[in-house]
């Protein structure tokens, strides 16, 4: 097990990473050493029959246990899951000493994270991410719930406790769950160390390579950047902006063909890709967007869906939380590892997906 420090203007907090972690009872002794009134373990149905109950029994000497279990998929991360998280916290008299478990993906540690950042104005929780995915959202303090218009558009910014990242869990994820979170990883060697991405390459020619002590390392390097960018911007009024590389279309496309249809993560490694295509026409570069195709389609990712029009994807982007004025701002790449963010002009955005669409 290793263990990072999470440090930010509002709050310094530790990173625990490593196999079988909720073995070592020292461990959660420490975690839990300001001994919460009582506990709620929010996570889904998938998680659930798992692990859910050795859970419990793990965290039941420190205070009265309750569990809410919500339906997986992003289509949970909406205003009526809070609400009902709300009103189970409050039959369960939870108060301003309880203390919120975020038990699963991303999008337990989002919809669960801003439970606690509403809760009585704001309880404590932890992050206890079981997915790849979730080692970049379960860092940094971003919590959100989707509006049909827009995703995350309802949030705050809201520090856990602590991260506990026991990677037993993964061992039950799917491939294409792997793939997905694999995604974000790959966004984190792109714009911050140009050292890592060809590490990456060089290292992960298969979704099977991604195991072991590669898989720790590269987890490890990814939550390292991650955690200095949110460090020198938590509030993201800079270079914070650069984590959002290729999510602006990323966004939109989830939006746009229905929460829950395609993952975060091939949505992700879309728009990283596309985000190249306009980082070489807006800023006059040329990047290697054939090379990381490629290495894209060996791994699996999903190409640009085409049961969509460029004017509606449009659209849903000028509904993204950068954009200004109704002007789409993009974090573009002026080469590996190192980004700016730019406005984007309408008509540049309409070309591409025009073409991208294969619309007449």
């Amino acid at each position: 097990m290793k263990e990072l420090l999470i440090r930010t203007v509002s709050k310094e907090y530790p990173l625990l990473i490593g196999s079988h972690i909720f073995e070592q009872t020292d461990m959660l002794t420490k975690i839990f050493e300001g001994k919460p009134s009582s506990i709620l373990v929010l996570t889904d149905d998938n998680i659930a029959p798992l692990y859910l109950e050795n859970l419990i029994q793990l965290l039941s000497p420190y205070a009265p246990v309750y569990s809410k279990v919500i339906p997986s998929g992003e289509a949970s991360k909406s205003i009526d899951q809070f609400y009902e998280c709300q009103t189970f916290a409050l039959e369960k008299n939870l108060d301003r000493h309880s203390m919120i478990v975020a038990f699963g993906g991303g999008v337990i540690g989002d919809l669960a994270g801003f439970v606690a950042a509403t809760f009585m104005r704001g309880i404590k929780f932890i992050q206890v991410p079981t997915t790849l995915l979730a080692h970049d959202s379960a860092v940094g303090g971003k919590v959100a719930v989707n509006h049909q218009l827009g995703k995350n558009t309802i949030g705050a910014f809201y520090q856990p406790e602590a991260v506990i990242y026991d990677l037993s869990f993964l061992k039950t994820l799917p491939t294409s769950e792997c793939r997905a979170g694999f995604a974000e990883l790959i966004k984190h060697s792109l714009i911050w160390d140009e050292n890592f991405y060809p590490w990456l390459r060089e290292n992960i020619k298969t979704m099977e390579d991604l195991k072991g002590t590669i898989l720790e390392d590269a987890l490890i390097r990814a939550i390292m950047i991650k955690a200095t960018i949110v460090g020198q911007d938590e509030l993201e009024t800079g270079i914070r902006a650069y984590l959002n590389f290729g999510h602006t279309l990323a966004h939109a496309l989830e939006a746009e063909l229905g929460y829950g249809k395609m993952s975060h993560g091939d949505a992700v490694a879309i728009g990283m890709i596309f985000a190249m295509k306009v980082s070489e026409m807006r800023l006059q570069v040329t990047l290697p967007i054939k090379e990381l195709q490629d290495w894209f389609d060996l791994l699996g990712f999903p190409r640009f869906p085409k049961a969509i029009t460029a004017t509606s994807v449009l659209q849903r982007m000028k509904k993204d939380k950068k954009a200004m004025n109704g002007n789409i701002r993009m974090s573009l790449m002026k080469e590996i590892g190192s980004l700016t963010v730019t406005d984007v002009e309408d008509h540049l955005l309409l070309n591409l997906l025009q073409k991208e669409c294969k619309e007449e």
